[in-house]
């Protein structure tokens, strides 16, 4: 192991801190802050008096902390730059790193991912701009190698996302832009998006997503039991857990996936039907019955 090119990542970044997700600057009660408040010195939020829980007058306290970031403690990790592991070695302490390709973060989630793949696929899209953007190539012609070299190169290890929402449109909206450019449109002409992936012969980013998760879960479940990668799925962790609602899971994406389809997970044991299930231009039964005896 090279310890010189070793970093190290804290995957508990943020835990317990007060997020201001609302639209009144209030902590505590949720309710709109009126004079009679204090600000706490760790969420930066205001809170009243009746639910701080001092007695007597509010400008005699300083360094308050409210009763949220008291009971949650957040651990500051930005604070941590490196760890000494001796006089010489000095381990880097960082807050994402890349892995084939894939980047993981230390907040968890799809957001580092998505970016870094949305990142990534624009130069890929600039360096086919001559024949992505001529206007002598067809509109088919662009669709083929816009969904050859570029869309692939944007969905790129997106089987094991756990998307929310907001990751998701971030990679619409990439997609967009250079659906607009390929087809030589503007937001003014006002072409609605399925017209102009029908002209182009391409399907949406978020289809391919939602098939390449389907995939990557049907071969899980086709797996052995005793696969690790198969039992990874049921691990729980141990501690305390934190208030509000837990992260998004790469579980929950599936389960909506296979809602909206109508699918059940046991129809994922037969491979050619599964394929036909989740869409796409996939390989009938017959020709992979061919394909096994001509390997046979």
């Amino acid at each position: 192991m090279n310890m010189s090119k070793t970093k190290v990542m804290r995957c508990r970044v943020g835990t317990g801190e007060v997020v201001k997700s609302w639209k009144f600057p209030f902590g505590v009660c949720r309710k709109g802050v009126g004079a009679n408040s204090i600000k706490c010195t760790s969420c930066s939020l205001w809170i009243h008096k009746k639910c701080s829980g001092v007695s007597g007058k509010l400008s005699n306290v300083s360094n308050f902390h409210c009763t949220k970031c008291v009971r949650c403690s957040p651990v500051r990790f930005e604070e941590l730059k490196e760890i000494s592991l001796g006089t010489d070695l000095r381990l880097e302490c960082i807050g994402k790193f890349c892995y084939l390709g894939d980047v993981v973060g230390a907040g968890g989630g799809a957001e580092d991912a998505s970016t870094a793949r949305v990142r990534s696929a624009w130069p890929k899209f600039r360096e086919l701009a001559p024949i992505l953007t001529s206007q002598r190539a067809s509109l088919k012609i662009k669709g083929k190698v816009y969904k050859a070299c570029v869309q692939t190169v944007m969905v790129y290890g997106s089987e094991t996302w756990p998307m929310k929402t907001e990751d998701m449109k971030r990679l619409e909206r990439a997609e967009r832009m250079m659906v607009r450019w390929m087809c030589g449109v503007s937001l003014r002409d006002r072409k609605p998006s399925v017209e102009l992936n029908e002209r182009l012969g391409i399907e949406g980013v978020a289809e391919v997503v939602r098939r390449g998760r389907l995939r990557w879960f049907g071969h899980l479940e086709r797996k052995n039991e005793e696969d690790c990668v198969s039992r990874c799925r049921e691990f729980e962790v141990a501690g305390a857990k934190s208030r509000g609602r837990s992260r998004k899971t790469w579980s929950e994406c599936v389960k909506t996936d296979l809602r909206s389809l109508g699918l059940k997970k046991e129809q994922a044991q037969d491979r050619v039907e599964w394929r036909r299930l989740i869409g796409g231009n996939r390989p009938t039964r017959a020709s992979a019955e061919t394909r096994t005896l001509n390997w046979k």
